[in-house]
């Protein structure tokens, strides 16, 4: 009789998670995000930064990106061709503030860097291998 019980309670366990499983599996689908968020199948690059985008410097060797909320200003520095390790560089500098640089040898992008520029213009400047370009103070 033991092994009876034993065996009825294994299929009842069995039964209830055949049920559970599922409707565990169904409840994360529904309340977790998809990776990449909406627009995930674009072939458009996820950015780095925050904010919505302002300017876009490109120069011969990638370009300088620079993207603006409220209250800061992010930048990023990406190559034209991704490859091997070169010097990279970009620089964010608030009026009346120090400039936040970030230099080394990266093989795609330098950055994101970003500074606190609520009211202020900003001074930006990006690099890949030698070749880049910097703005005035722009963004007032």
């Amino acid at each position: 009789m033991a092994t009876d019980d034993t065996t009825t309670a294994r299929r009842g366990r069995r039964a209830f998670a055949r049920v559970l499983v599922p409707l565990l599996a169904a409840l994360a689908l529904f309340l977790l995000p998809l990776p990449g968020g909406p627009g995930a199948g674009t072939a458009e690059a996820v950015s780095v930064c925050q904010g919505r985008p302002t300017r876009t410097l490109a120069f011969p060797t990638g370009e300088l990106r620079l993207y603006r909320t409220r209250q800061y200003v992010c930048a990023v520095t990406v190559a034209r061709v991704p490859g091997a390790r070169r010097a990279m560089s970009v620089s964010l500098q608030p009026r009346g503030g120090r400039p936040a640089v970030r230099t080394g040898r990266f093989d795609r992008q330098a950055g994101p860097l970003t500074v606190h520029a609520l009211n202020r213009c900003v001074r930006a400047a990006g690099s890949v291998a030698g070749k880049g370009t910097s703005t005035g103070w722009i963004l007032c």
